[in-house]
């Protein structure tokens, strides 16, 4: 959406830019559009200014390239629900299940700790689990003292009461709900969950924060992609994001979407201002060790054999420059996260190169490194690394036809997968053609994950798709095209926003339960 009292925003349009442009002389009438964002965008209210750095207080800040985005586990206490029958004469006396005496019980509780043990085993991302608590009443979950240092309960349903799945609900914790059917001993909510829990009695869903996403039968493997979820959506909550130049949104009015992240995402944004980047930069050239530490860097990197450089050795340099002081200034303020503003016509002067290599860089090196500050799309990038593990491709689409649609941007990373790095070419930033961009040579029938975000937070898309092309055409220098399989047209009427991000691997089912739980619909055009 266009403000349409804002005429700069139609001069945008016009310009034919696609790529984090900065002043052109010969448009001095217009903005374009990576200009724009910042227009509209860096002036919001609410993000905290970090002022009074230097260089001297940076200089001693201890950094280094992990290689892997650092995710908190996601702690789980599971609750094995039971109840024990008596038998009474001539009438019912027992429930459905398997569970029908403390010996049953035992049994369970050692199944259940078996695959609790091969979950952990399975899980590529970081889990805790605590011990198994033992719940036949409500009363018992009192003497449980490790509820509130969960995030997630995991309630193995084979009996018991509905105030206990009410009580649990109250507590405010995300909750999955497992039952078996044939992995084990039948529980008896494989045949009440919907109609008592779920539904309260009536012919609709009656609870808020469970639903039929939250229960799963027999299949471990289910278990296990919901955990990866919540562990993604656990580390993006409250995730702390330094701004460069302050938060923007791509073509929206200023203040709009930093406060929709706010309240959604609880985002802490800090902001650094230009003037106080420029500084920096200024100081850190100024130190020997600081540039000598960067042609080391960059040499090093350039003996790779699967790199090729093609633009100017100083730019490349400078970029090493420009990481080390981006990286410092995040491990100061104890963030892994960053977005520049208008990357182009205010960085460049400053660090006389552009930013993309050195944004590629921070992502290989395990940070969640974004331009534009396009906070539209920044939170859903966040989350979908934070998932999957794996650095995103924050990135222009452009219109979908015949089973295909082309994805560019100047600063993919090149550790696509989490491990390897990718082939990758060093060229000019294309619009400016100046400073130094990765031309990444992505893999070639790798499935990927495809995110578009919407302007207003309300919905999502997500498109699987396999790379079949790594083009050389006049835009933006990483780029891939990507085959799917639902009709063009239809990706074409539903595709919101703007910008997307992209993942190597398929998280489409994490990605829509994770953003649910925040109330962002999740379309999956899959």
């Amino acid at each position: 959406m266009i403000n349409s009292e804002n005429e700069s925003s139609r001069a945008a349009l016009t310009t034919g830019c696609s790529c984090c442009s900065g002043h052109h002389d010969q448009m001095s009438n217009n903005i374009s559009r990576r200009k724009f964002v910042q227009v509209t965008g860096a002036s919001a209210l609410g993000a905290v200014a970090l002022s009074g750095l230097s260089w001297s207080a940076l200089a001693s800040v201890q950094t280094g390239e992990k290689y892997e985005i650092e995710r908190s586990p996601l702690v789980v206490k599971p609750i094995f629900t039971y109840d024990i029958p008596t038998r009474r004469d001539q009438t019912s006396w027992r429930s459905w299940g398997g569970i029908q005496s403390e010996s049953n019980a035992d049994q369970e509780l050692l199944r259940i700790a078996d695959e609790l043990k091969t979950l952990k085993s399975k899980a590529e991302f970081p889990v805790e689990f605590l011990p198994v608590a033992r719940v036949r009443k409500t009363s018992d979950l009192g003497k449980v003292t490790d509820l509130q240092s969960a995030d997630l309960y995991l309630v193995y349903a084979a009996g018991g009461g509905m105030d206990i799945f009410d009580s649990l609900n109250k507590m405010g914790k995300n909750v999955i709900i497992f039952c078996r059917h044939k992995s084990g001993p039948v529980y008896l909510w494989y045949e009440i969950i919907s109609p008592r829990f779920l539904r309260q009695h009536t012919d609709k869903l009656a609870v808020s924060g469970i639903n039929e996403n939250d229960v799963v039968i027999d299949n471990q493997d289910e278990i296990l992609w919901r955990l990866r979820a919540l562990c993604g959506l656990k580390n993006t909550l409250n995730s702390k994001i330094i701004a460069i130049g302050g938060p923007g949104a791509w073509a929206q009015p200023a203040g709009v979407v930093p406060n929709l992240v706010r309240d959604k995402f609880r985002f802490d944004i800090q902001t650094v201002s230009y003037d106080e980047l420029g500084k920096l930069i200024i100081e850190a050239r100024s130190d020997k060790s600081v540039t000598s530490r960067a042609k080391s860097r960059a040499g090093e990197y350039l003996k790779d054999k699967n790199i090729k450089l093609e633009t100017k050795l100083q730019f490349v340099e400078n970029c090493f420059v420009l990481e080390d002081v981006l990286s410092r200034i995040m491990e100061k303020f104890k963030c892994r996260a960053i977005t520049i503003n208008n990357c182009m016509g205010t960085i460049m002067p400053l660090s006389e190169t552009s930013a993309c290599l050195t944004l590629s860089l921070l992502n290989d090196a395990g940070y969640l490194a974004f331009c534009e500050s396009d906070f539209v799309v920044v939170p859903s990038g966040i989350l979908l690394a934070y998932i999957s593990g794996k650095p995103v491709f924050l990135n222009d689409p452009t219109y979908p036809h015949d089973g295909l649609i082309t994805l560019a941007h100047c600063t993919s990373p090149r550790r696509m997968d989490g491990k390897k790095l990718e082939p990758a070419r060093l060229l000019t930033h294309f619009e400016s053609d100046y400073g130094a961009a990765p031309k990444v040579e992505m893999l070639v029938g790798q499935i990927v994950t495809n995110i578009m975000p919407d302007f207003a937070f309300k919905r999502n898309v997500g498109l699987l798709g396999k790379i079949v092309d790594n083009p050389f055409l006049d835009i933006c220098r990483s780029q891939i095209d990507i085959s799917f399989e639902c009709d063009s047209k239809l990706v074409a009427e539903q595709m919101p926003g703007f910008h997307w991000v992209t993942v190597y691997g398929n998280y489409l089912k994490e990605s829509g339960y994770a953003l649910n739980k925040l109330g962002i619909n999740f379309e999956n055009l899959i």
